[in-house]
């Protein structure tokens, strides 16, 4: 297959590579890094990315950022930050694919622990993350020619454990090896409209 990773340099997209790369084409995406840019927060972006890469069968994204401050320092465009890019990202990943992606194709989303096990800081993201949740669900009984649609759904991954574990406390670090199994299995299984955990 020839697949489309989006965030591939973070530390879930790394994952994500390492288990997919083994058996397929991987063409990586990021704002700054990657075999090409794109914003994906910006749907124009998004539909050009598609056109200039060619024919696809599949796309991960593990990208999306979110605001982690105290909610009382929130305000609306703060909030927006998640909103925007977090979940419009990688909806405009699905919509502007549903026409150009190979029929049986996949799109797998990435969300995360925080909308089931929250921590101080992290309203944002947690609301992110249950967005995601919803619209994949929902969005997948509608798709067209078989394709698929769902989200990973991981907990903080050993490898960003030195970065943000002070962030988590309690929490146990979930195997990077074991999140790319996740991808693995949206990618190259049967499955649509679920949120795969892996905790």
């Amino acid at each position: 297959m020839r697949i489309i990773v989006v965030g591939a340099a973070g530390d879930i997209g790394q994952a994500a590579c390492r288990e997919l790369e083994q058996r397929h084409e991987i063409i990586t995406v990021g704002r700054s890094t990657g075999d090409f840019q794109a914003d994906i927060g910006d749907l124009n972006a998004v539909k050009s990315l598609y056109q200039t890469i060619g024919g696809f069968d599949a796309v991960v994204s593990c990208a999306g950022d979110a605001t982690f401050a105290p909610l009382t320092d929130m305000d609306q465009e703060t909030f927006m930050v998640g909103l925007r890019q977090k979940v419009m990202g990688q909806v405009n990943l699905v919509l502007a694919g549903l026409d150009v992606i190979s029929d049986s194709g996949s799109f797998t989303l990435t969300s995360g622990v925080l909308d089931r096990d929250p921590i101080r800081m992290g309203s944002n993201a947690a609301t992110a993350n249950g967005a995601l949740a919803g619209f994949v669900t929902s969005a997948a009984i509608e798709l067209p020619r078989g394709l698929r649609l769902n989200v990973v759904s991981p907990g903080m991954l050993d490898t960003s454990a030195p970065r943000y574990g002070a962030w988590f406390r309690g929490h146990k670090p979930v195997p990077s090896n074991d999140v790319g199994l996740a991808y693995s299995k949206c990618v190259e299984g049967a499955l649509t409209g679920q949120v795969v955990i892996v905790e």
